[in-house]
Protein backbone atom coordinates (compact mmCIF):
# COMPACT_ATOMS: atom_id res chain seq x y z
CA UNK A 1 0.00 0.00 0.00
CA UNK A 2 1.03 3.79 -0.62
CA UNK A 3 1.96 5.72 2.08
CA UNK A 4 -0.19 8.75 0.92
CA UNK A 5 -3.01 6.13 1.06
CA UNK A 6 -1.99 4.78 4.45
CA UNK A 7 -2.16 9.05 5.37
CA UNK A 8 -5.21 9.37 4.26
CA UNK A 9 -6.64 5.73 5.90
CA UNK A 10 -5.42 7.45 9.23
CA UNK A 11 -7.14 10.75 8.98
CA UNK A 12 -10.61 9.11 7.63
CA UNK A 13 -10.74 6.30 9.97
CA UNK A 14 -9.45 7.66 13.38
CA UNK A 15 -11.23 11.12 12.67
CA UNK A 16 -14.35 9.14 11.43
CA UNK A 17 -13.77 6.80 14.63
CA UNK A 18 -13.98 9.69 17.56
CA UNK A 19 -16.98 11.01 15.78
CA UNK A 20 -19.01 7.96 16.43
CA UNK A 21 -17.58 7.57 20.07
CA UNK A 22 -18.92 11.14 20.78
CA UNK A 23 -22.20 9.99 19.32
CA UNK A 24 -22.68 6.63 21.25
CA UNK A 25 -20.87 8.61 24.31
CA UNK A 26 -23.76 11.64 24.08
CA UNK A 27 -26.26 9.13 24.10
CA UNK A 28 -25.43 6.67 26.56
CA UNK A 29 -22.51 7.81 28.77
CA UNK A 30 -21.74 4.02 30.07
CA UNK A 31 -21.63 2.46 26.60
CA UNK A 32 -17.36 2.49 26.69
CA UNK A 33 -17.80 -1.42 27.79
CA UNK A 34 -20.04 -2.92 24.80
CA UNK A 35 -17.83 -0.10 22.70
CA UNK A 36 -14.93 -1.74 23.50
CA UNK A 37 -15.85 -5.37 23.15
CA UNK A 38 -17.23 -4.81 19.67
CA UNK A 39 -13.84 -3.39 18.51
CA UNK A 40 -11.97 -6.60 20.21
CA UNK A 41 -14.46 -9.22 18.89
CA UNK A 42 -13.94 -7.31 15.31
CA UNK A 43 -10.33 -7.04 15.11
CA UNK A 44 -10.10 -10.83 17.01
CA UNK A 45 -12.04 -12.70 14.39
CA UNK A 46 -10.38 -10.92 11.46
CA UNK A 47 -7.02 -11.49 12.89
CA UNK A 48 -8.05 -15.20 13.28
CA UNK A 49 -9.19 -15.82 9.92
CA UNK A 50 -6.35 -13.82 7.93
CA UNK A 51 -3.47 -13.84 10.54
CA UNK A 52 -3.43 -17.51 12.55
CA UNK A 53 -5.10 -18.89 9.51
CA UNK A 54 -7.89 -20.62 11.75
CA UNK A 55 -5.51 -20.75 14.87
CA UNK A 56 -3.33 -23.23 12.24
CA UNK A 57 -0.06 -20.76 12.32
CA UNK A 58 1.95 -21.11 15.98
CA UNK A 59 2.73 -16.94 17.01
CA UNK A 60 6.65 -15.99 16.66
CA UNK A 61 6.83 -14.15 20.33
CA UNK A 62 5.76 -16.50 22.86
CA UNK A 63 2.53 -16.61 24.67
CA UNK A 64 3.14 -15.87 27.65
CA UNK A 65 5.09 -12.42 26.80
CA UNK A 66 1.16 -11.76 25.06
CA UNK A 67 -0.64 -12.45 28.06
CA UNK A 68 1.22 -9.77 30.12
CA UNK A 69 0.80 -7.52 27.04
CA UNK A 70 -3.05 -7.89 27.36
CA UNK A 71 -3.79 -8.03 30.60
CA UNK A 72 -2.03 -4.36 30.54
CA UNK A 73 -4.03 -3.60 27.10
CA UNK A 74 -7.21 -5.09 28.28
CA UNK A 75 -6.83 -2.62 31.23
CA UNK A 76 -5.81 0.87 29.55
CA UNK A 77 -8.72 0.30 27.09
CA UNK A 78 -11.48 -0.29 29.93
CA UNK A 79 -10.34 2.29 32.11
CA UNK A 80 -9.74 5.20 29.00
CA UNK A 81 -13.52 4.01 27.53
CA UNK A 82 -14.91 4.52 31.20
CA UNK A 83 -13.16 7.59 32.08
CA UNK A 84 -16.11 8.82 29.93
CA UNK A 85 -18.71 7.70 32.38
CA UNK A 86 -17.08 10.17 35.22
CA UNK A 87 -17.51 13.81 33.88
CA UNK A 88 -14.80 13.46 31.42
CA UNK A 89 -15.32 15.47 28.13
CA UNK A 90 -13.94 14.40 24.67
CA UNK A 91 -11.89 16.92 24.46
CA UNK A 92 -10.25 16.64 27.61
CA UNK A 93 -10.16 13.07 27.35
CA UNK A 94 -8.42 13.79 23.63
CA UNK A 95 -5.75 16.11 25.28
CA UNK A 96 -5.20 14.17 28.10
CA UNK A 97 -4.53 11.19 26.25
CA UNK A 98 -1.75 13.38 23.74
CA UNK A 99 0.65 13.34 27.14
CA UNK A 100 1.43 10.02 26.37
CA UNK A 101 4.97 11.61 26.06
CA UNK A 102 5.52 12.40 29.11
CA UNK A 103 4.53 9.18 30.64
CA UNK A 104 6.67 7.61 27.67
CA UNK A 105 9.94 10.11 28.68
CA UNK A 106 9.16 9.38 32.43
CA UNK A 107 9.34 5.93 32.39
CA UNK A 108 12.03 5.30 29.94
CA UNK A 109 14.17 7.74 32.60
CA UNK A 110 13.14 5.20 35.01
CA UNK A 111 12.88 1.64 33.79
CA UNK A 112 15.24 1.80 30.54
CA UNK A 113 17.82 4.60 31.87
CA UNK A 114 17.61 7.19 28.92
CA UNK A 115 18.79 10.28 28.60
CA UNK A 116 17.18 13.03 26.49
CA UNK A 117 18.04 16.31 24.73
CA UNK A 118 17.27 19.65 25.77
CA UNK A 119 14.54 19.90 23.43
CA UNK A 120 12.83 17.26 24.31
CA UNK A 121 12.35 18.30 28.11
CA UNK A 122 11.10 21.25 26.71
CA UNK A 123 8.38 19.61 24.42
CA UNK A 124 7.52 17.88 27.86
CA UNK A 125 7.52 20.84 29.63
CA UNK A 126 4.94 22.47 27.12
CA UNK A 127 2.51 19.06 26.93
CA UNK A 128 2.73 19.10 31.10
CA UNK A 129 1.55 22.77 30.89
CA UNK A 130 -1.45 22.50 27.82
CA UNK A 131 -2.75 19.34 29.77
CA UNK A 132 -2.51 20.83 33.64
CA UNK A 133 -4.29 24.48 31.82
CA UNK A 134 -7.10 22.09 30.09
CA UNK A 135 -7.08 20.21 33.08
CA UNK A 136 -7.66 23.22 35.47
CA UNK A 137 -10.34 24.44 33.12
CA UNK A 138 -12.47 21.50 32.88
CA UNK A 139 -12.78 21.47 36.51
CA UNK A 140 -13.87 25.04 37.20
CA UNK A 141 -16.43 24.14 34.27
CA UNK A 142 -17.55 21.15 36.62
CA UNK A 143 -17.53 22.91 39.54
CA UNK A 144 -19.90 26.11 37.29
CA UNK A 145 -22.24 23.61 36.03
CA UNK A 146 -23.25 21.72 38.82
CA UNK A 147 -26.04 24.20 39.26
CA UNK A 148 -28.09 22.13 41.71
CA UNK A 149 -27.60 21.95 44.97
CA UNK A 150 -24.04 22.22 46.89
CA UNK A 151 -24.19 18.34 47.65
CA UNK A 152 -24.67 17.09 44.03
CA UNK A 153 -21.79 19.92 43.05
CA UNK A 154 -19.37 18.18 45.19
CA UNK A 155 -20.38 14.53 44.22
CA UNK A 156 -20.38 16.16 40.04
CA UNK A 157 -16.53 17.02 40.95
CA UNK A 158 -15.59 13.75 42.53
CA UNK A 159 -16.56 11.82 39.79
CA UNK A 160 -14.55 13.71 37.66
CA UNK A 161 -11.46 13.65 40.35
CA UNK A 162 -12.07 9.61 40.00
CA UNK A 163 -11.82 10.53 35.82
CA UNK A 164 -8.84 12.29 35.90
CA UNK A 165 -7.33 9.65 38.34
CA UNK A 166 -8.68 6.77 35.96
CA UNK A 167 -6.86 9.07 32.78
CA UNK A 168 -3.44 9.53 34.54
CA UNK A 169 -3.18 5.40 35.62
CA UNK A 170 -4.34 4.31 31.55
CA UNK A 171 -1.68 6.57 30.58
CA UNK A 172 1.24 5.59 32.82
CA UNK A 173 0.17 2.12 31.96
CA UNK A 174 0.22 2.30 28.64
CA UNK A 175 3.65 4.30 28.43
CA UNK A 176 4.52 1.18 30.44
CA UNK A 177 3.42 -1.15 27.65
CA UNK A 178 4.97 0.08 24.89
CA UNK A 179 8.28 -0.44 26.45
CA UNK A 180 7.27 -3.61 27.00
CA UNK A 181 6.68 -4.17 23.61
CA UNK A 182 9.82 -2.20 22.61
CA UNK A 183 12.14 -4.76 24.59
CA UNK A 184 9.91 -7.70 22.75
CA UNK A 185 10.56 -6.45 19.02
CA UNK A 186 14.19 -5.87 19.89
CA UNK A 187 14.75 -9.85 21.27
CA UNK A 188 12.15 -11.62 18.72
CA UNK A 189 11.55 -8.47 16.01
CA UNK A 190 8.40 -6.72 14.69
CA UNK A 191 5.46 -8.37 14.43
CA UNK A 192 2.67 -5.77 14.41
CA UNK A 193 -0.16 -8.05 12.57
CA UNK A 194 0.60 -10.64 14.82
CA UNK A 195 0.75 -8.48 18.09
CA UNK A 196 -2.53 -7.08 16.65
CA UNK A 197 -4.18 -10.27 16.83
CA UNK A 198 -3.34 -11.69 19.87
CA UNK A 199 -3.80 -8.55 22.25
CA UNK A 200 -7.25 -8.25 20.89
CA UNK A 201 -8.33 -12.24 20.69
CA UNK A 202 -6.85 -12.95 24.57
CA UNK A 203 -8.35 -10.54 26.15
CA UNK A 204 -12.20 -11.61 25.14
CA UNK A 205 -12.93 -14.08 28.07
CA UNK A 206 -11.97 -10.95 30.39
CA UNK A 207 -15.40 -9.26 29.41
CA UNK A 208 -17.50 -11.87 30.80
CA UNK A 209 -16.97 -10.01 34.14
CA UNK A 210 -18.36 -7.33 31.77
CA UNK A 211 -21.53 -9.05 30.58
CA UNK A 212 -24.32 -7.57 32.69
CA UNK A 213 -23.28 -4.21 31.53
CA UNK A 214 -22.58 -5.37 27.91
CA UNK A 215 -26.25 -6.61 27.50
CA UNK A 216 -28.00 -3.97 29.25
CA UNK A 217 -26.85 -1.64 26.58
CA UNK A 218 -27.04 -3.77 24.22
CA UNK A 219 -30.99 -4.02 25.08
CA UNK A 220 -30.82 -0.30 25.32
CA UNK A 221 -29.41 0.13 22.07
CA UNK A 222 -31.89 -2.17 20.38
CA UNK A 223 -34.48 0.46 22.05
CA UNK A 224 -32.62 3.08 20.52
CA UNK A 225 -35.15 5.17 17.42
CA UNK A 226 -34.95 3.57 14.27
CA UNK A 227 -32.35 4.05 11.13
CA UNK A 228 -32.72 3.38 7.76
CA UNK A 229 -29.44 2.51 6.01
CA UNK A 230 -28.94 4.85 2.75
CA UNK A 231 -28.86 2.94 -0.45
CA UNK A 232 -29.87 -0.48 1.40
CA UNK A 233 -33.13 0.56 2.44
CA UNK A 234 -32.74 -1.68 5.62
CA UNK A 235 -33.30 -0.21 9.16
CA UNK A 236 -31.94 -0.68 12.18
CA UNK A 237 -31.45 1.15 15.73
CA UNK A 238 -29.14 4.00 15.63
CA UNK A 239 -27.01 3.26 17.87
CA UNK A 240 -26.21 -0.16 16.34
CA UNK A 241 -25.50 1.69 13.35
CA UNK A 242 -23.41 4.08 15.41
CA UNK A 243 -21.72 1.36 16.59
CA UNK A 244 -20.92 -0.66 13.56
CA UNK A 245 -19.75 2.65 12.13
CA UNK A 246 -17.23 3.20 14.86
CA UNK A 247 -15.98 -0.50 14.98
CA UNK A 248 -15.46 -0.65 11.07
CA UNK A 249 -13.76 2.77 11.21
CA UNK A 250 -11.16 2.42 14.41
CA UNK A 251 -9.91 -1.07 12.25
CA UNK A 252 -9.20 1.18 9.44
CA UNK A 253 -7.67 4.12 11.95
CA UNK A 254 -5.32 0.90 13.24
CA UNK A 255 -4.92 -0.74 9.96
CA UNK A 256 -3.49 2.51 8.57
CA UNK A 257 -1.15 3.31 11.66
CA UNK A 258 0.17 -0.06 11.06
CA UNK A 259 1.02 0.32 7.20
CA UNK A 260 2.64 3.60 8.16
CA UNK A 261 5.25 1.62 10.02
CA UNK A 262 6.07 -0.40 8.36
CA UNK A 263 6.58 2.21 5.04
CA UNK A 264 7.41 5.32 6.52
CA UNK A 265 9.61 6.14 9.65
CA UNK A 266 8.70 6.77 13.05
CA UNK A 267 9.14 10.44 12.68
CA UNK A 268 6.53 10.53 10.04
CA UNK A 269 3.90 8.03 12.15
CA UNK A 270 4.10 10.66 14.92
CA UNK A 271 3.52 13.49 13.07
CA UNK A 272 0.51 12.70 11.13
CA UNK A 273 -0.92 11.04 14.45
CA UNK A 274 -0.28 14.49 15.70
CA UNK A 275 -1.98 15.85 13.52
CA UNK A 276 -4.90 13.57 13.37
CA UNK A 277 -5.33 14.19 17.29
CA UNK A 278 -5.78 17.81 16.02
CA UNK A 279 -7.95 17.81 13.38
CA UNK A 280 -10.40 15.60 15.74
CA UNK A 281 -10.25 17.51 18.55
CA UNK A 282 -11.55 20.57 16.62
CA UNK A 283 -13.69 18.92 14.58
CA UNK A 284 -15.35 17.61 17.71
CA UNK A 285 -15.12 21.34 19.61
CA UNK A 286 -16.98 22.73 16.48
CA UNK A 287 -19.30 20.20 15.26
CA UNK A 288 -20.43 18.96 18.97
CA UNK A 289 -20.20 22.42 20.49
CA UNK A 290 -18.42 21.16 23.25
CA UNK A 291 -17.35 24.02 25.78
CA UNK A 292 -13.94 25.33 25.11
CA UNK A 293 -12.33 28.82 26.20
CA UNK A 294 -9.43 30.84 24.95
CA UNK A 295 -7.26 29.03 27.98
CA UNK A 296 -8.73 25.74 26.43
CA UNK A 297 -6.97 26.74 22.98
CA UNK A 298 -4.06 28.16 24.95
CA UNK A 299 -3.60 24.51 26.63
CA UNK A 300 -4.12 22.77 23.11
CA UNK A 301 -1.39 24.84 21.57
CA UNK A 302 0.93 23.90 23.74
CA UNK A 303 0.16 20.24 23.96
CA UNK A 304 0.75 19.87 20.29
CA UNK A 305 4.09 22.39 19.69
CA UNK A 306 5.18 20.09 22.56
CA UNK A 307 4.42 17.36 20.78
CA UNK A 308 5.52 19.22 17.39
CA UNK A 309 8.78 19.84 19.24
CA UNK A 310 9.53 16.43 20.52
CA UNK A 311 9.60 14.61 16.68
CA UNK A 312 12.09 17.49 15.80
CA UNK A 313 9.89 18.28 13.14
CA UNK A 314 11.44 21.84 12.96
CA UNK A 315 15.20 20.12 12.38
CA UNK A 316 13.82 17.76 9.58
CA UNK A 317 12.54 20.80 7.82
CA UNK A 318 15.53 22.70 8.19
CA UNK A 319 18.37 19.99 7.25
CA UNK A 320 16.33 18.78 4.07
CA UNK A 321 16.55 21.79 1.86
CA UNK A 322 20.68 21.68 3.57
CA UNK A 323 20.44 18.16 1.76
CA UNK A 324 19.22 18.98 -1.27
CA UNK A 325 21.20 21.61 -1.63
CA UNK A 326 24.29 19.22 -1.49
CA UNK A 327 22.72 16.37 -3.61
CA UNK A 328 22.20 19.22 -6.59
CA UNK A 329 26.21 20.25 -6.19
CA UNK A 330 27.13 17.10 -6.14
CA UNK A 331 25.44 16.58 -9.77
Amino acid sequence: MHPALAVCLVFSGCCSNVVFLELLARNFPGCGNIVTFAQFLFIAIEGFIFQSNFGRKRPIIPLRYYVVMVIMFFTVSVVNNYALNLNISMPLHMIFRSGSLIANMILGIIILKKSYSASKYLSIVLVSMGIFICTLMSAKQVASHSTSSEEDGLASFLWWLLGIAALTFALLLSARMGIFQETLYKEYGKHSKEALFYNHALPLPGFLLLAPNIYNHAVMFSQSEPFQLPLLGIQMPIMWFYLIMNVITQYVCIRGVFVLTTECPSLTVTLVVTLRKFLSLIFSILYFKNPFTIWHWFGTLLVFLGTLLYTEVWNTIQTTPSKDKKETKKD
